[in-house]
């Protein structure tokens, strides 16, 4: 994806949750709780990823990419394709994109990545201090 900035990667916070639940401190309710619009979307906008499913191991995960910025307006909350984050990256300054990984099958779901896309055009060039 071009111009990606402000990039996050929540492979920690993943790895904690997953050792939670391998050593039985975390049952499967709790990390199997994706709920029926995550679902949806990951069969509808979703692309498959390379990995299985860390929990169940029947199925390849599902990454759903879903968007949030003040210049979206009504498009904000919404899952996206690839494709369609490629056109929105031209057509608005600065939206941030979440990537959730899900399991269909056993509703595993975790936040993967995210980061900025947009043209940047808008966007202040220098931070001014108060006491400017």
């Amino acid at each position: 994806m071009r111009n990606q900035r402000q990039i996050v990667d929540y492979a920690l916070a993943r790895r904690a949750v997953l050792a939670e639940y391998h050593s039985g401190r975390a049952s499967t309710l709790d990390v199997c709780d994706a709920n029926p619009y995550l679902l949806k979307a990951a069969e509808f906008h979703g692309r498959p990823s390379d990995s299985p499913c860390p929990v169940c191991r029947r199925r390849v995960l599902t990454e759903v990419c879903w968007v949030y910025g003040d210049e979206l307006r009504d498009a904000a909350g919404s899952a996206r394709s690839p494709e369609e984050l490629e056109r929105m990256a031209g057509l608005f300054s600065e939206f941030t994109v979440y990537v959730v990984e899900v399991c269909r099958a056993c509703g595993w779901n975790h936040l993967v990545l995210s980061y900025v896309l947009g043209t940047g055009a808008g966007r202040p060039r220098s931070r001014r201090t108060a006491g400017q």
